[in-house]
This record gives structure tokens, sequence and C-alpha cells, in this order.
């Protein structure tokens, strides 16, 4: 295995405001030969840390299912929008740029985010696209887009049903409405969205669940094909569901079975 940190503005600007901070991605890359999925990992935090229960614990179980996998350490607060979602960038890059030394395929690359994790997961893949927001040497505009997207109790809307605190984080104390709207996850749904596996508990006290329902809605409408999980008990931030992540009440083994659905699922969709 390949397992070391990058520093993923190494020879490049960088210009978040706390500048002790550097953000890196953690590489999980199995040996061998064959070209294999790769799962880039965003952890939550609310944009104010990348949380480790959501970090290395699903990049080992990710190795264990035969995927190499990627922990991003993002920029989070006081960094601001859009330094997060240029970090995802810069990061797909990389893992495009070393496809072929590090036995990658191109085009087996997925994004898994968990809570704030998943919002920045969400906003790669609805805007990979839009060519100016990602004006920015060392990002490659035909690099970016994500094969299919796996969020976790995600973070998706800055109306009724926001989280607050992330988007706070995240872009300030009362943003402009146009700047809300555009980082409204399921407001940038389009065809060009990818196929997402998503899931969330229905008692998150946290974020709530209607965050997930107004992203597959989207998609729904649009076509594009998901698959949703909805658990009727747990609080937010589970993670595995196992005594592996547990932080306090966070075991649940029916909510658990969500980690190798989505093993199953991207098997499915890739032909794996």
């Amino acid at each position: 295995m390949i397992n070391r940190v990058i520093d993923i503005w190494n020879g490049l600007s960088y210009e978040g405001c706390d500048k002790s901070f550097r953000p890196t991605m953690e590489t999980y890359i199995l040996d061998g030969d064959k070209k294999r999925v790769a799962i880039l990992i965003l952890p939550g935090g609310g944009y104010n840390h990348t949380s480790p229960r959501e970090g290395e614990p699903i990049a080992v179980n990710y190795n264990a299912a035969g995927f190499s996998a990627f922990v991003l350490h993002y920029s989070v607060y006081p960094n601001r929008y859009p330094n997060p979602m240029l970090d995802a960038a810069r990061a797909i890059t990389i893992i495009r740029e070393n496809a072929d030394k590090w036995n990658i395929d191109k085009e087996k690359i997925v994004v898994c985010g968990f809570s704030a994790g998943g919002h920045l997961a969400g906003m790669l893949g609805t805007n990979w696209f839009k060519d100016e927001l990602f004006n920015k040497e060392g990002i490659r505009k035909e690099f970016l887009k994500p094969n299919a997207l796996i969020l976790s109790y995600p973070v998706i809307t800055s109306g009724e049903f926001a989280h607050r605190e992330s988007f706070n984080c995240l872009l300030g104390e009362n943003p402009d409405k146009k700047l809300l709207y555009e980082v409204s996850v399921e407001k940038q749904v389009s065809e060009k969205t990818p196929t997402t596996f998503i899931w969330h508990t229905f008692n998150d006290k946290v974020v709530p669940v209607q965050n997930s329902m107004l992203f597959v809605d989207q998609l729904s409408k649009l076509q594009i094909s998901f698959e949703l999980h909805i658990y009727p008990d747990g609080k937010h931030g589970m993670s595995l569901g196992t005594k592996e992540t547990d932080a306090g009440g966070n075991i649940n083994p029916h909510l658990a079975s969500w980690f190798n659905l989505s093993v199953e699922w991207v098997r499915s969709i890739f032909g794996e």
C-alpha cells in the first residue's frame, strides 16, 4: 500500500487566510496492477474541522472492499468559500493525473462525503463543469467530474432546513442571497450531476433528513439514478455505525448496513 500525506497545493499558491493551515490528502492506495475504483473521502465537521471518525476508518474499510481511497483534509474556518471546493477540485485532479502510476481507473472515481463533507461532495458533483469556478493553477477542468457520489447525512440546502453553523463557517454570517443560492446544492442539480448513493437517519436532529430528500427529489425530476436509504433511528454523525467509529451512542447494527450497500452499489454501477 502507498500510504502518505500529500500537500495538495505544494509549489502552487494557496490563498487561505489561515497561514498555519495547508490542505492535505492522505493516500490509501492498494498494491497490484489492477486498475481500481478510487474513493475520495471528504469528512464532515461543519466546515469547522474535518472529523477523524469519517476519514481513515472509511478509507480502510473501502480498501478491504478492493478500492483505493484518499482522505482530503480540506480548508475549514476561518478559511471560506470557495477554498474547500478548490481543494476538492485539486484533489480529484491529483488522483486523475496520477491514475496510471497509482493503478486507478480514471472513469471510476467516486467522491464520498459526510455531513459538511457531503455538502462539499455535492458542490463538486453539481458544479464540476462550471469553468469560471475553477480558474486556478493546479486544477485541470477536464479532470473534475466525479463518476459517482456517496453522500452520508449530507448538508445540502441553505434554505429552510439548513445547518446554519456549516454555512456560517463556510460563508460568514449574513451572506447575500445570491451566494446562498449558489451553495444550496439542490438548486445546482442538472443533467450533468452524477449518479448518487445517499443515506440519512429520519431523526437526525442536527442536519434534518429533508436535506437528502431535497437532493434526491431534484435527481428524480431529471431522471438521474440514485439509491436512497433512510434509517429510522440514529443521531447525526454515525459514520460506520460500528464499534470502530463509536464516539458514544454511535453503534447501530441496522444502520451500519449502509457501508456494504454502498460497496455493492459501486460495484454494480461500474460492473466490478
